[in-house]
């Protein structure tokens, strides 16, 4: 289903055909492509490239569903991790701090439902050197 069907307030989206679409490397830490993109709630699928440094979004609870790889992930701090694998669900309210330090197998891949929408601009690094939004993530078209 296009994104014009989308907008209209409708959608099918083959997320393993969306996933498989993503290039083998990137500049920034993730890529991601938007499926929905409302006010109340966004869908995104999103690929990581390599671990992630500690961050929290100030505007948006967020819930990643594990399409594909393996990896460690905490939530709050480092004491709160543990490993995730496909069809792990993480689930963190806004301004929870969270990393993902390890990838132990790839490529990894989640589907982030938003709610309300995450603004593409919304990462807070807890390390400012770590990064920016734009070293963070980049948006893929979809095709």
């Amino acid at each position: 289903m296009d994104q014009q069907h989308a907008r209209r307030g409708i959608g099918r989206f083959d997320l393993n055909e969306i996933a498989r679409s993503f290039p083998a490397t990137s500049q920034t830490l993730l890529l991601d492509t938007y499926l929905t993109d409302e006010q109340a709630a966004s869908a995104r699928v999103f690929r990581v490239y390599r671990p992630t440094p500690a961050h929290y979004h100030a505007g948006s609870d967020e819930y990643l569903y594990v399409l594909s790889g393996k990896g460690t992930f905490w939530l709050g701090d480092p004491e709160n991790g543990g490993a995730f694998e496909p069809g792990h669900l993480l689930f963190f309210k806004r301004r929870t701090v969270h990393a993902l330090p390890d990838i132990f197998e790839g490529p990894v891949v989640f589907l982030a439902l938003d709610t309300p929408r995450r603004d593409p601009k919304d990462i807070i690094f807890v390390n400012p050197k770590d990064g920016t939004p734009e070293s963070f993530i980049q948006n893929k078209a979809r095709g």
